[in-house]
């Protein structure tokens, strides 16, 4: 992914802005959407990864503590991956006032009718059936958002192509901005697409997502990785070995795609899948195989992080504080541009 990525210069890397809502541990969907990526752009662009338990709390009304108790759980996700708190910013959205500030900022450059028509909005209020009743909060979380990436003035988001309209929104909250105050305080950011197309979860469907029931966790044991592989959705027509298989929506294989290295020999199995005399156990070997090769050393640092909740949480502040500082001097500028700072 980081092929697609602009270059950087030594002096002045990219600023790049990524980050998770803390609802439930990760899986591999989120490996192979967001994290895998972040690991190479750790090593070439200055990144911040937020835990978003503020935008979390839009749709948890009630259910709080779902987004508290994960704060620390999605972190250790992010250490057993291989995030570096040295080269990556791990912080806690709700930690750093300055981001509720800048969103109220904001807020005052962009109309009702113009959140109501964001398709990423549009379509997440049908998803939670919040037609009849919009919590104010949700619906303008697209500015909570743009207030996170302006903050720290990144100029590159990683997102997907439902999430195209809030770097739209943004940038448009950055020119409206400027255009007020005179001057360029604020900074455009670009969208840095997945190169891989979003995972499936293991029934088929389009999405993998814990509440469904469909993923596989990054710390799943062996057991759950097996049970999980042995309850792939296939093609549903392979009833024999002999029988010619179907490859296109069968989830194994969209799995083999994204996580078996040795691309020839895939194409080999969908051929002999395509053509019959290939069952799906031994499509399902080979997958489990990989899976659980790839798995086991996340889930043996993840334990051993766990072990020491205590630590996390510093690095957790450590990594809050220091995003704080720049937000805070972002905030700074946006003040004085407005004539906001009365006591300087």
């Amino acid at each position: 992914m980081s092929s697609n990525a602009p270059s950087a210069a030594a002096t002045s890397p990219a600023i790049v802005l990524t980050g998770d809502r803390p609802t439930g541990p990760l899986h591999l969907g989120h490996y192979i959407g967001s994290l895998k990526s972040r690991l190479e752009l750790q090593d070439t662009h200055k990144q911040f990864i937020l835990l978003a338990d503020t935008q979390a709390m839009t749709d948890n009304v009630g259910r709080h503590q779902r987004v508290t108790e994960n704060v620390l759980e999605v972190a250790l996700d992010y250490l057993a991956v291989g995030i570096d708190p040295e080269k990556s910013t791990i912080f806690i959205q709700s930690q750093i006032p300055e981001l509720y500030e800048l969103s109220m900022v904001l807020l005052n450059l962009v109309t009702v009718s113009r959140l109501e028509r964001n398709p990423t909005i549009k379509e997440e209020i049908r998803l939670r059936n919040f037609e009849r009743d919009i919590p104010a909060g949700f619906l303008t979380y697209p500015v909570s958002q743009a207030a996170d990436i302006t903050a720290f003035k990144a100029t590159l988001v990683p997102v997907g192509n439902d999430q195209l309209p809030m770097i739209e929104q943004t940038n448009e909250l950055v020119r409206k901005f400027n255009s007020v105050v005179g001057k360029d305080i604020l900074v455009e950011c670009k969208e840095l697409l997945s190169a891989t197309s979003r995972l499936p979860g293991i029934d088929g469907k389009a999405k993998m997502s814990k509440s469904l029931g469909n993923s596989i966790a990054l710390g799943a044991t062996a057991a759950e990785i097996k049970k999980a592989v042995n309850a792939m959705y296939t093609d549903p027509n392979h009833l024999k070995v002999e029988d010619p298989g179907q490859v296109d929506g069968n989830v194994v294989f969209s799995f083999l795609d994204a996580f078996d290295e040795d691309k020839a020999a895939v194409e080999e199995l969908k051929a002999h899948y395509r053509r019959g005399g290939l069952g799906d156990s031994v499509v399902k070997r080979r997958l489990e195989a990989q899976l659980q090769a790839m798995i086991e050393p996340i889930r043996t640092r993840r334990e051993a992080y766990a072990q020491d909740k205590g630590e996390v949480l510093a690095m957790l502040k450590r990594g809050t504080e220091r995003a704080r500082a720049v937000a805070a001097k972002t905030l700074s500028e946006v003040n004085a541009s407005m004539g906001l700072n009365y006591f300087d």
